[in-house]
């Protein structure tokens, strides 16, 4: 009963950790476009994605889109980007 138990345990904790990672390459992915501003280590036009990390630790993802939609310069990125992909880039951003 313990064996089975741990492979059980052992298999979600794969899987859980296959889609974390897929996830977090998706984020990162779908911020491509954000790259002409923002860069993960290093300041441009933006602030360094681990900047923005940093200032909003213990935020959630939806607090960050928040703080995204309030800046102007964001209106074109945010117009053609779906909720659901935005909340990929900003879960991306703050696991930085």
């Amino acid at each position: 009963m313990n064996r089975t138990a741990t492979l059980i345990a052992a298999g979600i904790l794969a899987a859980t950790f296959q889609t974390s990672a897929y996830s977090q390459a998706k984020g990162e992915a779908l911020a491509k476009p954000c790259m002409g501003c923002h860069a993960v280590d290093t300041k441009k036009a933006g602030p360094a994605f681990k900047d923005v990390a940093a200032k909003n630790k213990g935020a959630n993802a939806d607090k960050l889109i928040a703080g995204m939609k309030a800046k102007p310069m964001h209106a074109g990125v945010l117009k053609s980007t779906k909720e659901d992909d935005l909340k990929s880039i900003a879960t991306w951003i703050l696991s930085l």
